[in-house]
């Protein structure tokens, strides 16, 4: 039935409270920035006008170009300084958050599972960070990027969740039509409602959701364990 499945990361494949994460993150990321001489309100304030700007990502420039325009026109200078400060963090000091996260030993077994009969399977994690940081964290569950077709990441896309096109973009490179498609992840913003209408079906993954009071899923839910089960069926 499916050609293609697609696997949310942070909450799916890898149980996680996003506001304990994304507060760690922010810790840790403002750190090397400081360390620039930039004052820590000024960049806090500057990194989420930076994901605000890929989030309205239009798709005429990568996410990449449009969070970092963000750093131009506040900091001023080389915007390929602030790029070169920031990629080691994803390799080093950003491990250290594994411990705010919890095993998921069924995460390896989903993604062969989804692979059963030739379909093709994508990491489609949000893509506000560089691919390093994707692969990272897709690390602490046990998974590799040859585990994948393909991985969402800042660098190389040009939409963001929960904006259909982010899903139809998937379709593009893939080489199917939406309706081939299942979206597996725990938000029912960005995941539920961005490829639901691009077209897709989905799976709600409950084990951590993230609930949108203006998007009930209606369809389609249950624990990884279901999950399992249903691409067991497959």
């Amino acid at each position: 039935m499916y050609k293609a499945i697609l696997f949310d990361l942070d909450g799916t494949l890898l149980p996680m409270d996003m506001e304990v994460f994304t507060k760690a993150y922010m810790k840790g990321i403002s750190a090397k920035f400081v360390a620039m001489g930039i004052p820590l309100p000024a960049f806090v304030d500057t990194l989420w006008k930076g994901v605000g700007a890929m989030i309205r990502n239009d798709g005429k420039e990568t996410n990449s170009v449009v969070f970092w325009e963000c750093f131009r026109v506040a900091f001023g200078g080389d915007v390929k300084a602030y790029e070169r400060e920031a990629s080691p963090f994803y390799d080093n000091e950003f491990n250290e958050l594994k411990k705010l996260t919890s095993p998921n030993p069924s995460a390896i077994k989903a993604v062969e599972l989804a692979r059963r009969n030739g379909r093709r399977v994508v990491l489609a994690t949000n893509p506000i960070f560089p691919h390093n940081g994707q692969v990272t964290r897709m690390s602490w569950v046990g998974l590799k990027e040859s585990d994948f077709d393909f991985i969402t990441d800042c660098e190389s896309d040009s939409f963001c969740k929960p904006n259909p096109m982010y899903y139809l973009s998937i379709c593009e490179r893939l080489g199917v039509k939406p309706e081939e498609c299942l979206m597996i992840g725990n938000d029912e913003s960005d995941d539920m409602k961005g490829a639901s209408r691009a077209g897709m079906d989905c799976f709600l993954v409950t084990d951590c959701l993230i609930p949108c009071k203006d998007f009930e899923w209606q369809g389609e839910r249950g624990s990884f364990k279901d999950l399992i089960k249903k691409l067991e069926s497959l």
